[in-house]
């Protein structure tokens, strides 16, 4: 079976431009792939890269070097409107922050990925309302911004939103970190539904009983690391 994620010896510099220019890299030669139905963690040790890797991966950092294919869609020089195309249809992101329009409630911040896909508002809304209801968001809170709500609330809503579609491929940064036991055995079984229906899976996951449960490998992100001091002055 093909991988639906796959990464080959991608690099990334930043450039620190409020420290004289300087050039920090921060990997070299990252390769890994996600087939269908697999879900890959991202392992090693904090600074090594791992977010920044998804992030390239979705496409917000441009790798300096390599190649990025999501169900054969390349991602590192793509055109901003083939990654916002990608985004819409095929690749989910769960990230650690719920990140929304103020004053948009709940219920349409969860349907909103649905909708863009093409769903019926009545589908899209079926859909919201199962999974707050997974994810034990009271439904007096549906029609309030998520904004207004509390950190592991708003965790929930955003976990929600991100498992609303059926994404063939997904990314997950923490969707398990400080969640209580009742919920996090709920995301853990959105994940192993999203397997089963075939969702290649890349993650970053701390909880080790997590990544334990539903984790089929895992990739060292360290190995990826440039040697010490692979830093260079004067960005030009």
């Amino acid at each position: 079976m093909e991988p639906r994620i796959r990464v080959e010896n991608v690099s990334k510099t930043f450039t620190l431009h409020t420290q004289g220019g300087t050039r920090l890299a921060v990997m070299a030669g990252a390769s890994l792939t996600v087939r269908p139905g697999e879900c890959v963690a991202l392992t090693g040790p904090s600074g090594a890269g791992k977010s920044t890797l998804m992030r390239i991966v979705y496409g917000n950092y441009r790798a300096d070097a390599g190649s990025v294919t999501v169900a054969g869609t390349e991602v590192v020089n793509a055109e901003p409107r083939t990654v916002l195309a990608l985004r819409r249809h095929v690749l989910g992101y769960v990230s650690q922050f719920l990140r929304v329009v103020p004053r948009v409630p709940t219920i349409e911040v969860v349907a909103e990925p649905c909708l863009a896909v093409g769903r019926c508002p009545a589908s899209a809304e079926a859909r919201a309302r199962a999974l707050l209801t997974r994810l034990n968001i009271p439904e007096r809170l549906w029609g309030l911004s998520p904004l207004t709500f509390s950190g592991g609330e708003q965790q929930r809503v955003n976990i929600a939103r991100g498992f609303a579609h059926a994404y063939p491929a997904l990314l997950l940064d923490e969707p398990t970190a400080s969640l209580d036991a009742a919920n996090r055995a709920e995301v853990l079984r959105l994940i192993a539904e999203a397997k089963a229906d075939g969702a290649a899976i890349l993650g970053i996951f701390h909880d080790a009983e997590a990544r334990a449960a539903i984790c089929d490998r895992a990739v060292d992100v360290g190995a990826f690391m440039p040697a010490a001091g692979a830093a260079t002055e004067g960005a030009g």
